[in-house]
């Protein structure tokens, strides 16, 4: 009833009213039993346009301090992440990833229809970077297929950094599923997996038109986070220096 309520009600009429978003290719997601949606990812609001446009629910993995948070503002969001497909993930003890893993497969056992975004992070230019094979293993490990999906338009409705969101067109487009049965049982298999995960990448790349990049995105946003902050410390030490009168010792 929540999502129902979250999708039609609540954030539904004013995601159509900005960015009179459109589908193709929605005959693609089974009408039933557990699959992946694995979909590039491009902006926060991947994850409310998709579920706006797609029949049946979709779950999302969601870090656990989206739930927990205390006081009116944390019960709000509980009631949003929850009402928008949100499941939370307990990241406090053990592996972040192994914790994903067990919930992402449970859901998948349960014939749910979950979202999974392979680069794991949005992408900081716009292009499509390198997939985690962690959607491999759910695959392998759940015998589920992938239906690859190619978000279009939502950087320019919520650019990184920007606080309000946009009116921009947004599209979707949802690609014929991918079978990887063929490689059934053979989960844990790192050259099985990385296959399975550059397939989903390039299926991506075909639907999105985006340039794809052989790196992680994660990695290519911490040597962008370094060079800047190299850059601010060197301006700082630049400006210590030349506040400094010849002559006299720095204290």
């Amino acid at each position: 009833m929540l999502y129902w309520w979250s999708k039609f009600v609540l954030l539904g009429p004013l995601l159509r009213l900005l960015c009179r978003p459109t589908i193709e290719g929605v005959e693609n997601v089974p009408e039933r039993g557990g699959a992946i949606l694995a979909s590039n990812h491009l902006a926060v609001v991947d994850s409310f346009f998709l579920p706006l446009l797609v029949p049946r629910r979709i779950t999302f993995l969601a870090k656990r301090e989206y739930f927990t948070q205390p006081g009116l503002v944390g019960r709000l969001k509980k009631t949003f992440f929850s009402g928008v497909g949100q499941v939370p993930i307990d990241r406090s003890g053990g592996s972040a990833a192994q914790a994903a893993m067990a919930t992402a497969v449970r859901l998948l056992r349960e014939d749910k229809l979950l979202g999974i975004y392979p680069e794991g992070t949005r992408s900081p230019d716009g292009r499509l970077y390198k997939g985690k094979t962690g959607v491999a293993r759910m695959t392998l490990e759940a015998g589920v297929p992938v239906v690859p999906v190619a978000m279009i338009g939502t950087d320019k409705v919520n650019p990184i950094g920007s606080r309000m969101w946009r009116p921009r067109k947004v599209h979707i487009k949802i690609g014929e599923p991918l079978d990887f049965s063929r490689y059934a049982g053979m989960a844990g298999d790192r050259f099985i997996e990385r296959s399975m995960t550059d397939e989903i990448m390039y299926a991506l790349m075909e639907l999105s038109g985006q340039t794809y990049v052989d790196m992680y995105a994660a990695s290519v946003k911490e040597r962008a986070a370094k060079a800047k902050s190299d850059a601010s410390h060197a301006g700082e030490d630049e400006g210590r220096a030349s506040s400094r009168v010849p002559g006299t010792r720095a204290s």
